[in-house]
């Protein structure tokens, strides 16, 4: 695991409170408890928990501060969902979409540790999405390429959702691949993890076949 110095690091740029910090403990504790038998992330990435997946989450808060609602979709691990709900402002809800029902057993657990204000959906993508229309923010961390992402939330991207999609250094190509079926408005925002990596902010969606 990471030393003090990386934990001290990532928090003090996120600029949390100390009951902030020590939910975040509490979660990373169970992610490494639960890791054992459900291999939630990947093994290589556990030793970096703090600068890997938190701070990669957390940044996430910053695009949109005055967000309340946010939908995470293929929640997995809760990365970024249940740390947005986790370290987000007063009043943030966060719903976890996530088919995989022993992911959602870890997520449920380590919600009602954290107390974090979320909601577990045992489901498909498909099967949910049109139930959550004026979220804030729809958001996905490794789940898909940017088109099938656009394919899923196009009912919230058209209708005022804002869209917040982490991906590495090949977001141009992805929003290049995109364009063929999707007129997209949107910014490339650098990712302060990995310097190569960007984060697609999608603010309007129009299909091209429509």
């Amino acid at each position: 695991m990471e030393g003090s110095n990386d934990r001290d690091s990532v928090l003090a740029t996120a600029d949390v409170s100390r009951e902030t910090a020590q939910k975040l403990d509490l979660y990373v504790a169970q992610l490494v408890r639960w890791q054992t038998i459900k291999n939630l992330v990947g093994p290589a990435t556990l030793a970096e928990v703090w600068t890997r997946h938190i701070a990669d989450a957390l940044q996430l808060l910053d695009l949109m501060p005055a967000a309340r609602t946010w939908l995470d979709l293929g929640s997995g691990a809760g990365i970024p969902g249940l740390i947005l709900a986790i370290a987000g402002p007063p009043g943030i809800r966060v719903d976890l979409v996530e088919s995989n029902a022993r992911k959602c057993a870890f997520l449920t657990e380590a919600a009602r540790v954290t107390g974090a204000s979320v909601r577990v959906h045992n489901a498909r993508i498909e099967a949910v999405i049109s139930d959550h229309r004026g979220v804030d923010v729809v958001c996905a961390r490794a789940l898909a390429p940017l088109d099938q992402l656009l394919a899923w939330t196009e009912p919230l991207l058209k209708t005022g959702t804002t869209g917040l999609f982490p991906k590495g250094r090949e977001a141009a190509a992805e929003l290049t691949d995109a364009a063929a079926r999707w007129t997209v408005g949107h910014e490339l925002v650098p990712s302060r993890t990995e310097s190569p990596a960007r984060i697609v902010r999608v603010t309007a969606l129009a299909s091209k076949s429509s």
